[in-house]
């Protein structure tokens, strides 16, 4: 039996507009972060001890920054522009922390596009209270 995921999005390169916004919302739970950290060997104790994580500058356990800055690849491979994405690069700063059961909302905003090589640069962000955690740029090619 074949598994059924959600279809992407099928944007053409004339259909992204320069300060278009696309963006979806994603709880972090407890049990992702420690599939994440199986998957990459990463078993840091600031993200999976409780007890290092009570002791540490953030009082509690933080998410791996790169497990919440992996959802950009949700953002361009999803919903711009989707299908016809072709990463090419991913900046990445990180502002705040993000914690177990946080809901963040991952933003991408059109910030220029490369007509002759159909590449598109997007302002990525992830946001939490409304404040910005992590921040940087994509650059997709259009296919």
């Amino acid at each position: 039996m074949k598994m059924k995921y959600p279809k992407p999005t099928v944007l053409e390169y004339h259909d992204i507009e320069i300060g278009a916004v696309y963006h979806f919302h994603k709880k972090i739970h407890k049990e992702q972060v420690m599939e994440f950290a199986r998957l990459i060997g990463d078993f840091n104790p600031l993200h999976i001890d409780p007890e290092f994580g009570d002791n540490s500058l953030f009082k509690k356990n933080i998410v791996h920054g790169m497990l919440v800055g992996s959802l950009f690849s949700t953002l361009v491979g999803m919903y711009c522009p989707g299908e016809k994405c072709l990463y090419l690069s991913q900046s990445l700063h990180f502002k705040k922390p993000v914690f177990y059961n946080d809901t963040v909302m991952v933003r991408g905003t059109v910030r220029s596009k490369n007509d002759s090589m159909q590449l598109v640069t997007i302002k990525t962000e992830i946001v939490k209270d409304d404040i910005v955690s992590i921040s940087g740029d994509a650059i997709v090619k259009v296919q």
